[in-house]
C-alpha cells in the first residue's frame, strides 16, 4: 500500500482498521541467494538495495531480537559527511547524497533534517585541524564554512565563548544534520518486504556452515538456512560471529552512551559538536535536547555504560550552554559499537568465499546507512568490491593503506 494523503484520508472512514501490516513475519524458507546477518538500518538497507539495483530478491534479513533493536535504535541521528580523507569524503557524501531524496524513494518518512551542523574548535590544534578538514572538503566538493566566534555566536545565541575551553571557531557543515532513526529502520524494511525480501526476527545466528573454504549456509536458533552468500552487519557484535567462521576482524566493542532531556520549546536549530569537550547536542522534534557523549574507556558489550561518561559529558553540555543547567534528564541509553585501529569501518570480503562483513563502523555509523546499504549491496552481488567499498577492504591493516580518520571520528557522533 502507498503511504498518501489519499491512503490516509480513506483509511481514516473506517477508523484506520484498514492499514496492512507494514512487513511480514514469515518462516524462514530452506535456502536463499543471499542471507543478511543483523537487521540494523545497515543491513537492511543491504537487502533492499540488493532486490531493488542488483536484481536479487532471493534475500532474508537474520536479526536475533527485533527489526532495528540494536544501534539503529540507540544512536543520536546525525548527519553529515566533512571526513578528512578522500575514501571517507566519497563514502559519507554518497550517503548524504541519498539522504535528500530517501523519503521519497522509500515512500515512508525518515524525517531528513538537513539543519546545518557546527563543530567547535577550543584549541590551537582544534583550529588546525578543523582548517585542514574544511580545506580537504572543498577540494572533494563538499559543503564547509569556516566560522569565528562572532559568527557561532550568531547561530547559537546562548554559548558560553570564553567557558573553560574557550570556543576559538567553528566548521560548519549545511547539508548535515539529523534523521529519525527508528524511521529509517521501517522505511527500509517496509520497502524491501515490497521485493520480496523475508525478515525474520528472533532468529540468532549460532554458526556458520563451511565447506572447501566456502560458505554454504548458517546455523540459527530456527534451524540451518542455506544460501550462496552471506553478508554480515552486527556492529558490535560482528568479532562475535566472525569468530563463529573462524575468523579474527581488527575490531574493539565499546559502550557508547547518550541523554534526552524532558521536552522543552524550539532552543536549537542545528546540531552542535565539540570534540575537545567531547559532548554534542542537538534538539528532537518532540523537544527533547539529545546530548551524546564519548564512548567508555573500557571495552564492554554491556549497554549501560559508565556513570563517569554521563558526569563529564553534563558538565562539559553545563560550561558551553548554562541555560540548560536545570534541565532534567530523562533517560539514558547505550549501544555497543564496534571501532577499528583507524577509526574507519571495515567493508569486505573475507578468506571464506562469499561470506562478506561490513562493521567498524565506530561511533558514527548511522549517517552511513544508505551508503553502506547500497555500496555492500553491490559489492555482494558483484564479482568485484564497489569502488567506494574498496578502500575499506581489510587487506588494508596488511598493507598499511590505513583511512585514518581518528580526528574527524574520535568523538561519539
Amino acid at each position: 500500500m502507498k503511504y498518501s494523503i489519499f491512503s490516509l484520508l480513506r483509511n481514516s472512514l473506517n477508523h484506520h482498521q484498514g492499514w496492512q501490516l507494514a512487513w511480514r513475519s514469515p518462516d524462514p524458507k530452506p535456502r536463499y541467494d543471499v542471507l543478511i546477518v543483523g537487521g540494523g538500518g545497515h543491513g537492511l538497507a543491504t537487502a533492499y538495495y540488493l532486490a531493488k539495483e542488483c536484481g536479487i530478491r532471493s534475500v532474508a534479513v537474520l536479526e536475533k531480537g527485533w527489526l532495528g533493536g540494536g544501534n539503529t535504535g540507540r544512536n543520536t541521528t546525525i548527519v553529515r559527511s566533512n571526513y578528512l580523507w578522500d575514501e571517507s569524503a566519497a563514502l559519507y557524501d554518497h550517503a548524504v547524497d541519498l539522504w535528500h531524496g530517501l523519503s521519497q524513494e522509500l515512500n515512508y518518512n525518515v524525517m531528513y533534517s538537513p539543519r546545518g551542523l557546527l563543530h567547535l574548535a577550543h584549541s590551537v590544534h582544534d583550529m588546525q585541524e578543523i582548517s585542514r578538514r574544511g580545506n580537504s572538503n572543498h577540494l572533494n566538493g563538499i559543503d564547509a564554512e569556516f566560522l569565528d566566534p562572532r559568527q557561532v555566536k550568531e547561530m547559537v545565541p546562548f554559548i558560553n565563548l570564553n567557558c573553560r575551553y574557550p570556543v576559538m571557531g567553528a566548521l560548519l557543515q549545511r547539508r548535515g544534520g539529523t534523521a529519525r532513526h527508528d524511521a529509517v529502520a521501517w522505511g527500509y524494511a517496509r520497502a524491501a518486504d515490497e521485493m520480496g525480501v523475508d525478515i525474520i526476527q528472533n532468529c540468532e545466528v549460532t554458526g556458520f556452515r563451511i565447506d572447501n573454504g566456502t560458505v554454504r549456509g548458517v546455523e540459527t536458533s530456527r534451524g540451518f538456512i542455506g544460501a550462496n552468500k552471506v553478508g554480515c552487519v552486527a556492529a558490535g557484535h560482528s568479532s562475535v560471529l566472525a569468530g563463529m567462521a573462524g575468523l579474527r576482524l581488527p575490531l574493539e566493542s565499546f559502550p557508547l552512551q547518550a541523554l534526552v532531556s524532558e521536552p522543552v520549546k524550539p532552543v536549537i536549530d542545528c546540531v552542535v559538536m565539540s570534540n575537545g569537550v567531547h559532548a554534542y547536542i542537538s534538539q528532537s522534534d518532540k523537544g527533547e535536547l539529545v546530548i551524546g557523549a564519548s564512548s567508555d574507556d573500557y571495552n564492554s558489550y554491556t549497554q549501560r555504560g559508565g556513570f563517569n561518561v554521563i558526569e563529564d559529558t553534563i558538565g562539559a553540555i553545563v560550561e558551553l550552554y548554562p541555560i540548560f543547567s536545570r534541565m532534567r534528564i530523562l533517560r539514558q541509553w547505550g549501544g555497543v559499537v564496534d571501532v577499528t585501529v583507524d577509526r574507519s569501518p571495515l567493508i569486505s570480503r573475507t578468506s571464506v568465499r562469499n561470506l562478506f562483513f561490513n562493521c567498524g563502523w565506530g561511533t558514527g555509523g548511522f549517517k552511513a546507512t544508505p551508503a553502506s546499504g547500497r555500496v555492500f549491496a553491490h559489492s555482494i552481488a558483484g564479482e568485484e568490491m564497489h569502488s567506494i567499498a574498496a578502500p575499506f577492504s581489510i587487506d588494508r591493516f596488511h598493507s598499511g593503506a590505513l583511512v585514518d580518520e581518528g580526528a574527524a571520528a574520535a568523538v561519539a557522533h
